[in-house]
């Protein structure tokens, strides 16, 4: 198994629950035209992964009414960083215990510690 494959299979682990971009577009209720946007736009990141490397999102982005909001920004922070997107979602899902929610980073987003999780995010990137 080549680096990059033991990398993606690590990182599918890590993030567990996955959805294709069809899943998303029947959990949301909305047409695939509009999760194709959703991932033009950065309000979600997807990665070739798993079985037959369909593009896939991790289901944590989303909330019942559609991408968590403060994920973009945070996309953007992290990219903007120099993180490419596989980094940025390894990122999101590892876990810090010095968050001040225990877990990753996207729980700290999912209990309302934007700006925390930006600061730390924006830190990367000096």
């Amino acid at each position: 198994m080549a680096d990059d494959d033991l990398d993606l299979t690590r990182l599918h682990d890590l993030v567990g629950d996955w959805l294709t971009v069809p899943d998303v577009a029947e959990r949301l209720g909305v047409p695939l035209s509009r999760v194709r946007r959703m991932l033009d736009d950065r309000d979600l990141v997807a990665l070739r992964i798993g079985e037959h490397r369909a593009q896939r999102v991790p289901a944590r982005f989303l909330t019942d009414e559609g991408p968590l909001p403060a994920l973009r920004g945070t996309i953007t922070v992290l990219s903007d960083g120099g993180m490419s997107d596989e980094q940025v979602v390894a990122w999101l899902f590892t876990t810090d215990e010095t968050l001040p929610v225990p877990g990753a980073p996207i729980d700290a987003l999912h209990a309302g510690h934007k700006t925390e999780i930006r600061r730390r995010a924006a830190e990367l990137a000096l």
